[in-house]
This record gives structure tokens, sequence and C-alpha cells, in this order.
């Protein structure tokens, strides 16, 4: 298994109508050890981001909530939330508290707070106008609490149990070899065909070799097709790997296949299986290789 520097960062984005517990949340997260900042304005996530990565790992469990409060700031969260995703270092995760109406508008005449979008007017007007503005927020959630019927300690039970350190699991990108006459892997999420690139089985010498040898990986590297296959393909899993990772796949297989899966399979399986090991936790494995899996550790 090849383990690059994933000193990752977790950071839980706390959000969701006003009344439904978002203070309940970040005493809670605070509990956990969590580094937390509340109503932080979107348009601060940048700055944020660059402290943090400059605190040497000091921060590596932050939760921030972002909420309506701050409604002047809120057309630039998606652009925050978009420029989030895109950071290998870091795992984000939005946690979205809802609530019924009735609960809301009960819990507004408990408290005899007025609700942020509706100061002089009914707090059920207040939240019809905050539902239809979270909307689409809501619908990028990774986690969505009712909290209805929860009591605020259910609620923090609810939180510590689902962000436990013991819970977290690490996004694994598997960079797999294959050859096609063995058949497709029935686990690949993502599968190239390198068939097209000049194969080193046709010169004499090098066919009882594999990718792993210092020849024949340098032979299927020197050609410029596998420049420029490389140059897009690590251009396309740089984008892809960060959303798989937000949307909380455990992990990821890709698959590279040519004929055998011997040599060219191989050696490009082993350039992007440690491409990749700086930013994300990697295992490289070559399922064909000499006709038995070899998984390299």
């Amino acid at each position: 298994m090849s383990t690059g520097a994933v000193n990752e960062t977790q950071i839980v984005i706390i959000t969701g109508m006003s009344g439904a517990g978002k203070t309940v949340a970040i005493q809670s997260f605070e509990d956990l050890g969590f580094f937390c900042v509340d109503n932080l304005p979107p348009t601060l996530l940048p700055k944020f981001l660059e402290l943090m990565k400059d605190s040497g790992n000091k921060m590596n469990k932050v939760a921030l909530v972002m909420d309506l409060r701050g409604r002047e700031f809120f057309d630039h969260l998606f652009k925050a939330l978009d420029d989030l995703s895109e950071t290998s270092w870091v795992t984000p995760q939005i946690l979205f508290l809802d609530a019924e109406d009735s609960t809301l508008v009960r819990r507004y005449k408990e408290t005899r707070r007025f609700h942020p979008l509706a100061p002089s007017g009914l707090p059920l007007e207040g939240i019809k106008l905050e539902r239809d503005l979270l909307e689409e927020l809501k619908g990028r959630a990774q986690i969505i609490y009712n909290t209805t019927q929860l009591k605020p300690r259910e609620l923090r039970e609810k939180i510590l149990t689902e962000f436990s350190i013991n819970k977290t699991t690490m996004f694994t990108v598997n960079v797999m070899s294959f050859g096609f006459k063995h058949g497709i892997p029935i686990d690949a999420d993502l599968v190239f065909d390198v068939r097209f690139l000049p194969n080193p089985h046709y010169i004499e010498h090098m066919r009882p070799k594999t990718g792993l040898d210092e020849e024949v990986y340098n032979y299927v590297h020197k050609w410029t097709e596998t420049s420029k296959f490389l140059e897009k393909v690590t251009e396309l899993l740089s984008f892809m790997l960060p959303h798989y990772k937000r949307e909380g796949k455990a992990q990821l297989v890709i698959a590279i296949g040519c004929t055998g899966g011997q040599h060219r399979s191989v050696a490009l399986t082993e350039y992007l299986g440690n491409y990749f090991k700086e930013d994300y936790h990697t295992r490289i494995t070559h399922r064909d290789i000499q006709g038995r899996r070899e998984i390299r550790k």
C-alpha cells in the first residue's frame, strides 16, 4: 500500500433553518475537540483556509456555522463551497438542520425572539422565506437532521455519535492494472483502455518482464502519446477525486487496462498511484501481473 502525505482537515459546515438547533450543534462540536467559528461569512472562507493550512496541522478538525444571519454574504456561499470541494487536503461535509414549520414557530415564541428574515413581521413569514432560500443548499448537504422530535440532549448525542473520531473514514484511491483478455474488474469505478500505446510485448527481450521493470517502464513512458494521455487523465482525475470524496465515497477504484495486464497498464498504474499519493491515501494493485494478483505495499 502506498500512503502519501494525507494530513487531511475535516471541515463541517453547519447550516439550516433558524431555530433548528445550530447553537446546540456548534457546542457539540466544541466538545468533540473541533475548532469552531459561529456565523463565518462565506466570503472569508478562502482566507480562513489559508490560516488553517499555515497552522501546521494544528487545526485539523473545524466546524463552521454559516446561516442567514449573514444573508448579505449568502450569495457567495455556493462559490465558497465549490472552492472548498476542490481543495484536496480538506474533507468537507455539510450538516443541514431542519424542523417542521410549526416546531420552529413554537421555538421562536418560547424564546421571544424575532426571525432574522422577518424582524418586524410574523415568524412564519421569515421561516417560509428562509426555507425557499435554503432549498438548494439542503440538496447539497451530506447529512440532514430533522430536529422536530429531538430534544437538545438527543441532538447532541446524535452529533457526538456521527462525528466521533472513531467513525472517521479515509477516502482511498485504488489504482489497478489489468488485462482485457482476463476481463474487466467488476469492482472498477473508472476504466481506462491504454491498448493504443506501443506494446513492449513485441520486443522479445522485454516480453518476460513487466511494467515494474525499469526498462519496460521507461519504454512505455517515452512516447509522446503516453505523455499526452497522462497529462489529460491526471487533469481529469484531479477534478473528479475531490468531488467523489465530498460525496462521502469511501474509496474509488481506477482500473488501467492493456491486453495482458503485464506491461503498459502496470507502468501507467505505477505512475498514477504515485502521482496522487501526496494528496490521497493510495493503493496500487496489479491484478494480472505474471498471471497472479500482486498488491504492492
